[in-house]
C-alpha cells in the first residue's frame, strides 16, 4: 500500500479542512494537499521518474516541504530526506549515493549545493515548482509493502553515511505504533515541525496525515521557544518532537513567561539523553505533556516508549528508575539484550540492545557488508548498551561507543577526525564527547601537532568540509594520544581526562 492513500482519503472525507499552516495562516486544505501533491507527481513522472526512484528533499520546514513529499511518493518514488544543517558536499555525497533523479530544495540551504552537483534542483519556493504543482495530475500509483518508501541516511561509526531502507509496510507499523503506545490524534490537532522535518519530527507526520490533522510550520523554519509557546496557545491542542535540549530551554522561556503551554498537548522526546532534573522539572511546570521514545533510522521511532503515564507517575516505589529508562518496548517491536555473540541475557545484565519486528530495516542501501554486520539472526544489533528489568523496562547504560549527540544530532568522531587530519598542521586527532547543560554533549578535539595550533583556521577549515554543528567546540593540544599496545587510541582514558 502506497501510504500517500492517507492523503487521498482525507481529501475525499474532510477536504475543506485545514491541512498546511504556516504560522497563523492556512496555506492548504486536504482537498488542495492532495491535489498539489498529485500534480508534482505528475510533473515528476513527466521528467522521467519511475517508482522506485529516489528523489531528495534538501530544505528548511516549510509547508511546500510536504507537498513535494506526498508527490514523491504519488508517483511512486522513494524520499530522500537530506538533514537541512548538513555541509552541501555531504548532502552531495547523499544524492550520488541514492541515485536521486532529483533534489527539492530552498535557497538555504541549496544555493550551495548548485555548484557541486550535477543532479537537478527545483526550489520549493520558485516558479518552476510553482508550475509543478499545477501541473496535470496522476492517479495514484500502486506501492506494495516491502517498496522503498524513505532513504534514510545515517553516518556509521566509520563516518561514511549509510542509507537504511524505509519500507512503506515499516511506516504503516511505526504509525500504528504512535497510535498503540505513544499518542493519539484527533482531527482538531495539529503537529508542529520545530526540528528539522527530515528526521524525527517529520517521521510522525504520516499518523497524522492519517487522521486528518493540521500540519504547524513555524514561520522561523525552526526552534523558537516563544514562538512555539504563542503558536500552542492560538492552535491548540498541538504534539510535537523535541531533543532533550529543546525541553530544557523550552522549559526554562515558559517558566520565565509564566506560560504552562496550555496548548501543547503532547512533547514527544528522544535523541539523545535526558536527564532526570530536567525532565521532572518539565513536568512539575507543564504537567503530564512527555512522552519518551526510543528508535534508531534503522528500526525508526519503533523500539520502546515511556508513557506520560510513566513519565509523569511519583507513586511508583522505582519512579526515578523507570524515569531514567526508555520505557518498554513498543508494539511491533521485541527487544533482548545480548552478549557479544548474540546469546540472549537475563533480566538486570548489561549488553547490547538487539531489537527484531517489523519496524526493523530489511538492510541498508547497497551496503552487504555493513548490513550483514548489523542484521544478525533476524536480530538488528543496535550498537547501543543497556539492560532490560524484569518489567520489561529497557535503561541505556551507554550508547554506540564513540557516537556524539549534541543538540539531539549524531556526530561520529571518526568523520571529524578524517577532515582534520587533512589539515597541514595536524598529525594526529581523536575527538571525543563532552558533557553539556545547554547541547548534552559538545564535540571536543585532542590533537597532535607539531606546532602551535591556530583553532581559528581549525574551525574554518571544519566549517568548509563538514556541518557546522559537528565541528570541535574546544581543541586540546597534548604531546600524545594515550594508546595501547596495538596502536589504538585509547578514548577512555581521554574521557577521563576531557573537563580538566
Amino acid at each position: 500500500m502506497n501510504l500517500a492513500i492517507w492523503l487521498n482519503r482525507n481529501a475525499n472525507l474532510r477536504g475543506d479542512a485545514a491541512a498546511l499552516c504556516l504560522g497563523a495562516e492556512v496555506c492548504e486544505t486536504y482537498s488542495g494537499f492532495a491535489q498539489k501533491a498529485a500534480a508534482v507527481a505528475g510533473a515528476l513522472k513527466s521528467k522521467g521518474v519511475r517508482p522506485g526512484d529516489r528523489v531528495a528533499l534538501f530544505a528548511k520546514n516549510i509547508p511546500e516541504y510536504l507537498i513535494a513529499f506526498y508527490g514523491i511518493w504519488h508517483a511512486g518514488a522513494a524520499v530522500v530526506p537530506v538533514n537541512a544543517k548538513l555541509h552541501a558536499r555531504e548532502a552531495a555525497f547523499i544524492l550520488e549515493n541514492s541515485g536521486a533523479e532529483l533534489v527539492f530544495v530552498t535557497e538555504d540551504p541549496g544555493a550551495p549545493l548548485s555548484k557541486i552537483t550535477d543532479v537537478p534542483l527545483v526550489d520549493l519556493k520558485g516558479e518552476m515548482f510553482s508550475e509543478m504543482s499545477l501541473s496535470d495530475p496522476v492517479p495514484l500509483t500502486d506501492r506494495a509493502p516491502n517498496d522503498l518508501a524513505w532513504l534514510f541516511y545515517t553516518s556509521g561509526t566509520t563516518g561514511q553515511p549509510k542509507g537504511v531502507q524505509i519500507t512503506h509496510g515499516m511506516l504503516s507499523v511505526m504509525t500504528l505504533n504512535y497510535l498503540a503506545d505513544v499518542d493519539q490524534v484527533y482531527p482538531d490537532d495539529a503537529i508542529l515541525y520545530a526540528a528539522p522535518i527530515s528526521h524525527a519530527a517529520g517521521i510522525y507526520n504520516m499518523v497524522h496525515v492519517l487522521k486528518g490533522a493540521q500540519h504547524l510550520f513555524p514561520v522561523s523554519a525552526g526552534f523558537d521557544a516563544d514562538e512555539v509557546l504563542d503558536l500552542g496557545n492560538e492552535h491548540g491542542p498541538i504534539s510535537m518532537f523535541m531533543a532533550p535540549t529543546m525541553v530544557r530551554r523550552f522549559t526554562d522561556v515558559a517558566k520565565a513567561r509564566g506560560d504552562r503551554a496550555d496548548g501543547i498537548r503532547t512533547i514527544v522526546y528522544a535523541g539523545g539523553p535526558m536527564y532526570n532534573a530536567d525532565i521532572i522539572e518539565a513536568v512539575d511546570w507543564f504537567g503530564s505533556k512527555f512522552v519518551q521514545i526510543y528508535g534508531q533510522g534503522e528500526c525508526p521511532m519503533g523500539i520502546t516508549a515511556l508513557s506520560r503515564d510513566d513519565v509523569s507517575d511519583r507513586n511508583h516505589p522505582r519512579w526515578r528508575a523507570r524515569l531514567g529508562s526508555v520505557g518498554r518496548a513498543q508494539a511491533a517491536a521485541e527487544v533482548a539484550i545480548g552478549d557479544d555473540d548474540g546469546t540472549h541475557l537475563p533480566a538486570g545484565e548489561i549488553g547490547e540492545i538487539m531489537v527484531r519486528g517489523s519496524v526493523v530495516m530489511p538492510g541498508y542501501w547497497r551496503n552487504p557488508d555493513a548490513t550483514a554486520k548489523t542484521l544478525i539472526n533476524g536480530w538488528l544489533r543496535t550498537g547501543d548498551v543497556g539492560s532490560l528489568d524484569a518489567e520489561g523496562y529497557l535503561t541505556l547504560t551507554d550508547r554506540s561507543k564513540d557516537m556524539i549527540i549534541s543538540g539531539g544530532s549524531n556526530i561520529y568522531p571518526r568523520e571529524v577526525e578524517e577532515v582534520l587530519l587533512t589539515h597541514k598542521s595536524i598529525r594526529e586527532v581523536a575527538v571525543v564527547g563532552r558533557a553539556d547543560p545547554e547541547w548534552g554533549e559538545i564535540v571536543v578535539a585532542f590533537v597532535v601537532s607539531d606546532s602551535a595550533i591556530d583553532e581559528a583556521a581549525l574551525d574554518r577549515h571544519c566549517r568548509e568540509h563538514i556541518a557546522r554543528f559537528k565541528r570541535p567546540k574546544t581543541y586540546r593540544q597534548i604531546d600524545e594520544l594515550p594508546k595501547n599496545n596495538y596502536g589504538k587510541v585509547l578514548k577512555t582514558e581521554l574521557r577521563k581526562i576531557v573537563d580538566q
